[in-house]
């Protein structure tokens, strides 16, 4: 399975043994070819330094994950027969005993719930979107949508940690981190892996473990972008220290590093070191990438009102179109709140209303710049929702947690536009054709990257881990 058995994945011989031998075999001359070393493999690796398994589709991701769990049946996944029969009780021979969460597996009664919101086939493609999603129905065609996803975890905590890191157990990387270990950055001024939340938004606790390196080196962790004065926490220098005053400490602190280093190996030095430069070089360019002072009014006024208040889902959004063009291989954006037990029909309306413009206007400003083709854009939460009401069934009705069959969606970097793909049964309840599971997801999206992600490993604690653990399968009929 591990066909490159090394710290990468990707070269041979192993980076850690050469760094090794060079400081402790090397005396002097080991010294200044690590000095060497340590700067050409700091975050500034470009690709054109990492062998890829195959030709790339796409060059960077930005994953617009969904916090909650988003309704695939009242956004992309439309059934009329639950409409029909709405009211009904869940069929015996729909759920087939399957287990409910501890929030609804007590009702006394499950009753289905259809959609209260319309749905239209858009575009050439003929895609079937809701009323609720105006301008994204407007780039129907631009949109693979997957209506098979499903996962095993069934509460929040362990799915989103599995939809971000391929496991539903805490500790492991996440996405962003194993791209950026892999693949290294194209620029050498930006951290490779950046993550925004919404600010402001309640829902689900998201933490930072979810964009964390696990045991991956901690500089391939993601960085994470905040709606403040200062972007990013500790950035700047501190009041009465200037910039030249910054430039000498870091300089006789790197030389205190490297000394060290050359008597006994620790990569966290490296790390340490590498993280420094890379905080140094950013002073300058974050300042640039957060100010959209220079964004033609068009632009701004595509991605809806929001975009004037920082921290906002559209400010976000047009913020990760300015960091793939600078070069960020992996860019999260979270938006909480999809999480609907009740009063799910207001919620999901204001939900969409936050969501739907700016994610079309990603989605049309990239396609625009012609970066829709080697930037591949997810759309998703971790699971869907149930086709029953939690509680009591009325006009303010909620769906609870429903992991095995939910909807995303992807465009550009390589997936085929316009296709919808997978199948549920009649009431939404169970994929009945062409399930993707999330490892499946997982192994598509580092194929679309020119990875094979059965050869992008790393040993920790004697065993050789992955993304997609000893799982996954690509899902080559979503290929362009």
């Amino acid at each position: 399975m591990n066909l490159n058995k090394n710290c990468t994945g990707f070269e041979s011989p192993s980076e850690l043994d050469r760094r090794q031998w060079l400081s402790r075999f090397g005396m002097g001359m080991g010294t200044t070819a690590l000095a060497h070393l340590l700067q050409s493999e700091s975050w500034g690796n470009t690709d054109s330094k990492r062998k890829l398994h195959h030709p790339a589709k796409a060059k960077r991701v930005i994953f617009l994950f969904q916090s909650g769990g988003p309704s695939q049946l009242d956004l992309f996944d439309y059934k009329s027969q639950l409409i029909k029969d709405n009211g009904k009780e869940l069929p015996e021979s729909i759920r087939k005993g399957q287990r409910l969460t501890g929030m609804s597996g007590n009702q006394s009664s499950l009753p289905l719930v259809g959609t209260p919101f319309q749905f239209s086939k858009v575009g050439q493609s003929g895609q079937q979107i809701s009323e609720i999603l105006p301008h994204l129905a407007q780039q129907a065609d631009d949109l693979c949508i997957i209506k098979s996803l499903h996962t095993e975890a069934i509460n929040h905590g362990p799915a989103v940690t599995h939809m971000q890191t391929g496991s539903q157990f805490p500790g492991r990387p996440s996405m962003g981190s194993w791209l950026n270990y892999g693949l290294g950055s194209e620029n050498e001024n930006m951290p490779s892996f950046v993550v925004m939340v919404t600010k402001n938004k309640g829902g689900q606790p998201l933490v930072s473990r979810l964009w964390g390196a696990g045991f991956l080196a901690s500089r391939f962790q993601g960085v994470r972008f905040r709606a403040d004065r200062d972007p990013v926490l500790y950035l700047n220098n501190p009041a009465g220290v200037s910039t030249k005053s910054r430039r000498e400490m870091l300089n006789s602190l790197r030389s205190l590093h490297q000394h060290q280093l050359a008597n006994s190996f620790d990569p966290a030095i490296e790390d340490r070191i590498a993280q420094y430069e890379l905080a140094f070089r950013m002073q300058t360019s974050i300042p640039q990438t957060t100010n959209f002072s220079d964004e033609p009014e068009h632009v701004l006024k595509d991605y809806g009102p929001d975009v004037e208040k920082p921290g906002s889902f559209a400010a976000n959004c047009l913020l990760a179109r300015r960091l793939a063009e600078r070069g960020v291989r992996f860019i999260q954006l979270y938006h909480p709140g999809w999480d609907q037990h009740g009063g799910l029909p207001g919620g999901i309306r204001g939900q969409c209303k936050e969501t739907d413009q700016p994610s079309a206007a990603l989605l049309k400003d990239l396609k625009q710049r012609g970066l829709l083709d080697d930037t591949l854009v997810i759309w998703g939460g971790e699971f869907g929702r149930t086709n029953y009401c939690q509680g009591k069934l009325g006009a303010n009705f909620g769906r609870d947690h429903h992991p095995r069959c939910f909807s995303i969606w992807m465009a550009g970097g390589g997936v085929k536009p316009g296709l919808s793909y997978g199948q549920t049964d009649a009431y939404g309840y169970n994929v009945t054709d062409r399930g993707v599971h999330v490892h499946d997801l997982h192994a598509t999206i580092l194929h679309l990257l020119g990875i094979d992600h059965e050869r992008l490993t790393y040993k920790h604690q004697g065993r050789w881990y992955r993304l997609t653990d000893v799982h996954g399968n690509v899902v080559k009929p979503v290929l362009a």
